[in-house]
């Protein structure tokens, strides 16, 4: 089994998510000898924003007359996608940046999302072609959202990773959660205590039996 563990946050050893998903990824490998781990650190090793370069790879891989910077970008693209196809699981980190996802991971997704790789269009629609992994989303939010009716509107984060991960074919997608870190010590260790108990449950149901 592979296991595929992507950090985004830039906040190193402050990062709430990078915390989560380290201990997701311990009880994994815990729980599941002989996982192969391969860590993707997108604060770090960040794929560039879509240009008119880094979109090469949209033209397949047969195109005529790419530059020496499209070829070094589609290789670019080429490795992220078939890191992604070749994991079995999932684990991505995700702090809430202003309702949404950092930049960085966003520019991940915009990589690995090929069609005819990921997903392709049919004559009914789009069709996923990732499907039989497991995503882990470790989300972290400052605030509180998932329980505040007046709040839920603005979350286009954990929405958006839903949605795009459904788009790529994968219904196994779930999400363990620390909410209200920016709410004073308590509120925090509060949120870390509830965090590790999902993910003991999340994990634990996936065990081998």
């Amino acid at each position: 089994m592979k296991l595929l563990h992507i950090d985004s946050s830039p906040l190193a050893g402050n990062s709430v998510s990078r915390d989560l998903t380290a201990r997701v990824v311990a009880e994994w490998v815990a729980t599941h000898p002989g996982t192969q781990v391969e860590h993707l650190d997108l604060a770090l090793d960040a794929p560039s924003h879509l240009n008119i370069d880094s979109l090469g790879f949209r033209l397949g891989p047969d195109a005529q007359g790419l530059s020496e910077v499209q070829r070094r970008e589609n290789a670019v693209s080429e490795r992220l996608v078939s890191q992604f196809l070749a994991a079995d699981v999932v684990v991505v980190g995700a702090p809430m940046y202003n309702f949404s996802v950092p930049s960085q991971l966003k520019a991940w997704i915009d990589r690995i999302a090929q069609a005819g790789r990921t997903f392709h269009y049919t004559e009914k629609g789009p069709q996923g072609l990732a499907g039989g992994k497991t995503v882990i989303v470790a989300s972290s939010r400052g605030g509180v959202y998932s329980s505040n009716p007046a709040l839920a509107g603005l979350d286009h984060q954990e929405s958006y990773l839903r949605t795009v991960f459904g788009f790529l074919g994968i219904s196994d997608v779930r999400f363990v959660r620390a909410e209200g870190v920016a709410m004073g010590p308590d509120a925090k260790a509060q949120a870390l205590e509830a965090a590790q108990r999902a993910i003991a449950k999340l994990v634990t149901e996936t065990a081998p039996a």
